[in-house]
């Protein structure tokens, strides 16, 4: 199963002064080497997986608790503490905002190739990095558009341990990556009981994806996490933590009740082009008492729409919509039918393949066989006080408390004041 979370905040619209920003830098490369230094980099990964400690880490570095804006100047402080020392921590960081995101297949095979990942490992982690935006814009239908990724890697098993004073790592620091190995041939990760490497057995590679969508209806973010850990299948329910102010109309293909829509989904395709394309047709005239479908006419215009006031929301984002006429639909799906997809992952993957071909499929499978995807919001706890019908039930206290005490941790060791120290110790525990 692959660990992903959701947080969803309100817009943010302002921007980080420039000295908060290197203030943050500065304190965020402290704390990183610290973690890397007791846990390991793969830890580090692990842990911005989580939406509770990610959130708990950017509320420690002086920003917002609940902004949006924390998400995106969190990834890009942590990005740039690392810079130029990325082989001496064993981490790695791509992606960004906006344009910067676009860029993150690039970033992530320079950096590889500075970390002597083989090819065959780099362009998985490229795969896993395209998947986890498509899921998250194709498959949890939600409202949101994606317009931040960041995607952070380590070698699995390793750890370096600093003997200098942490914040100022030295050329000569051994790297997880470089580390020399003895007469017998054992590196001393391994002597560790680390990860074992040899010239065959190429190193696991971990990965989190920290990626965040806006709805500018109703004006908030919402942030999804990644964990590449224990991989099951990468489209059905990889939630693990997931927090949100307020639940969101969604049409969650991810769920585990949608299975037979992508089993469905995939038939469709295999089936050939006019086959796919007729049940599309259909859609434009068909009613079903037991798809809450209805037809709405006016004049020659006819549109098919979901009826969800049964539902636990009651506006769907995505329903009223005409896939007949739609020209570019017809020509994904013929690309589709003749590349004959093995499984509903590999549609997801063939290019062109986007929100509208896995809702028009989705649509094929309810009205005219009967099999309904899952319309539950996956977004579970939330970060603001409530419980009520419209918003999730808040983090555990024991999740705070608990990642309260990892950070306390982390501050009594860096090189701050003692009243510096109890400030930042101080806003972790007001929250």
């Amino acid at each position: 199963m692959i660990s992903r979370g959701i947080a969803t905040f309100t817009l943010d619209y302002g921007k980080c002064p420039r000295w908060l920003f290197e203030r943050m830098v500065k304190l965020g490369r402290e704390m990183v080497y610290i973690i890397v230094d007791e846990y390991g980099p793969q830890e580090l990964v692990r842990r911005v997986a989580d939406p509770v400690w990610f959130q708990s880490l950017g509320t420690v570095l002086a920003f917002d608790w609940n902004a949006s804006g924390l998400t995106t100047i969190l990834t890009a402080v942590l990005k740039e503490s690392i810079r130029g020392q990325e082989n001496n921590l064993g981490l790695y960081i791509a992606g960004g905002k906006g344009k910067t995101s676009r860029k993150t297949p690039d970033e992530i095979m320079y950096l590889s190739e500075k970390a002597n990942i083989q090819e065959e490992s780099a362009k998985k982690l490229v795969y896993n990095s395209k998947m986890a935006a498509k899921v998250d814009s194709s498959l949890v239908q939600d409202g949101y558009q994606l317009y931040h990724h960041t995607m952070f890697f380590a070698l699995g098993g390793l750890m370096p341990r600093f003997s200098t004073p942490v914040g100022a790592l030295p050329r000569s620091v051994s790297s997880p990556l470089t580390a020399k190995s003895d007469r017998n041939g054992e590196s001393q990760g391994a002597r560790n009981g680390h990860l074992h490497q040899d010239n065959h057995i190429p190193p696991r590679v971990v990965w989190s994806v920290v990626q965040q969508g806006m709805n500018t209806e109703n004006t908030t973010a919402r942030r999804y996490h990644w964990y590449s850990d224990n991989i099951e299948n990468i489209v059905i329910e990889p939630h693990s933590g997931i927090a949100s102010q307020a639940k969101s109309s969604t049409l969650n293909l991810t769920n585990r009740k949608s299975k037979k829509v992508q089993d469905n989904s995939v038939g469709f395709i295999k089936e050939g082009y006019n086959s796919v394309m007729k049940d599309i047709n259909i859609l434009r005239r068909h009613s079903s008492s037991l798809s809450r479908m209805i037809s709405v006419q006016k004049g020659e215009a006819q549109l098919t729409l979901l009826d969800l006031y049964d539902q636990d929301f009651h506006t769907h984002p995505v329903v009223a919509e005409d896939f007949s006429k739609s020209k570019y639909l017809e020509k994904v799906l013929y690309q589709a039918c003749e590349q004959k997809p093995k499984s509903y992952e590999s549609l997801l993957a063939q290019k062109g393949i986007g929100p509208k071909t896995m809702r028009a499929l989705s649509l094929v499978s309810e009205v005219i066989y009967g099999a309904a995807p899952s319309y539950e919001d996956p977004a579970r706890y939330s970060f603001a006080h409530g419980g009520k019908d419209a918003i999730p039930y808040p983090v555990d206290r024991q999740t705070y408390d608990n990642t309260i005490e990892f950070f306390k941790k982390v501050i009594n060791k860096t090189r701050l004041g003692f009243s510096e120290k109890q400030k930042l110790v101080s806003k972790l525990e007001s929250k």
